[in-house]
This record gives C-alpha cells, sequence and structure tokens, in this order.
C-alpha cells in the first residue's frame, strides 16, 4: 500500500513537472505606449507586466498594473490615472488569447517565428477583441516576443474632452516586448 501511494505521489509529480515544462512566464515584461498629437508627444513605459505563455496549447496572459505605467513628468502621470484611465476604479488592464495555429510553430527550437495571438483585452473595463501579429525569437532556452498595435481610446471607454485633443491623440501606439523563461 505504502508503494502504490508512493507510486501515484511520483506520477502526480511527473505530470506537474511535464505540465510545467510547456510553460514559460515573465514578471518583468514591458509594454509602451505612446501618443503623437498636434501639440504633444506622450510615452510611457512599464516594466512590470507579468505573463505566461503555454507553447503546448498557445494559451497567453498578461496582467498590468495601470499605476505602473511611468511618464516623463509627474503631472502627465498623476492625469493618466485620474482623469483618463482611472486607475483606483480599474487597477488592472488583462489580455487572455491563444496564439493562433500554435501547432504551426515549434517554440521548442531556435529561431523567428510571426504568428497571430488572438483574444480579449481589457482596458479601463471594458473588453474587446484583440488579433494582432506577434514575432516570436526563440535563443537559449528564452523566448522574446514583440508586437506592435494601435488602439483607438473611444474603444475602451477612454474620452478625451474637446479642448484637450490637441495635446492628446484619439489613437495609442503600444508596443509589448516580453521575455519568457521555462517556469521550474
Amino acid at each position: 500500500m505504502k508503494n502504490i501511494i508512493l507510486l501515484v505521489f511520483s506520477l502526480l509529480h511527473v505530470a506537474v513537472v511535464l505540465q510545467a515544462q510547456d510553460k514559460y512566464m515573465t514578471k518583468v515584461g514591458h509594454i509602451q505606449f505612446y501618443s503623437h498629437a498636434k501639440l504633444e508627444d506622450i510615452k510611457a513605459n512599464n516594466n512590470e507586466v507579468s505573463s505566461v505563455v503555454n507553447i503546448k496549447t498557445g494559451e497567453i496572459v498578461f496582467v498590468v498594473l495601470i499605476k505602473s505605467f511611468k511618464f516623463k513628468n509627474a503631472l502627465m502621470e498623476e492625469h493618466f490615472n485620474e482623469n483618463y484611465m482611472e486607475s483606483d476604479k480599474f487597477p488592472k488592464s488583462k489580455f487572455k488569447g491563444t496564439i493562433a495555429e500554435i501547432s504551426k510553430i515549434d517554440l521548442t527550437k531556435p529561431g523567428k517565428y510571426e504568428a497571430t495571438v488572438e483574444g480579449d483585452l481589457e482596458i479601463h473595463g471594458v473588453t474587446k477583441r484583440l488579433v494582432q501579429k506577434v514575432t516570436f525569437d526563440v535563443n537559449g532556452g528564452k523566448i522574446a516576443a514583440k508586437s506592435i498595435f494601435i488602439i483607438q481610446l473611444k474603444d475602451y471607454g477612454i474620452a478625451i474632452e474637446s479642448a484637450l485633443s490637441d495635446k492628446i491623440a484619439e489613437s495609442v501606439e503600444v508596443t509589448v516586448d516580453m521575455n519568457y523563461e521555462p517556469i521550474k
């Protein structure tokens, strides 16, 4: 009986280890957004992005703390958090999706791979479908992922007062850079 219990625990441990081998993560991913308006450019960076990708199933998840975006000056950061993103009310942005046709790429082998990621992006309490190209670069057992895309602020319920339309653009370019390592 003791051997059977030991065998069951050993098999469960092996199953957990094998499942973890398919998952890669980062807690220090980078997201930048850039807005170009007539009178002012706005850029912010966030280096506290958590993300997990399952290279077998293609599942991918991101969580971004809104207050972790850093600006060139404190006043911009304050306006961003209080007036536009309402980060006390909506503290996180999330993405949950999949790498389309994951069976056609092998993220265990070194190389560059172009893929499409599809899923739901939640910003400011609004969830929208997102389909975006991503470049994966596998090297040394790690996976780098990069994507650049445009979002429309109004699509996520972020209103820009007409008096500020020369300073704040209606669309924002988002750059996502992740460096994943295997979950041990």
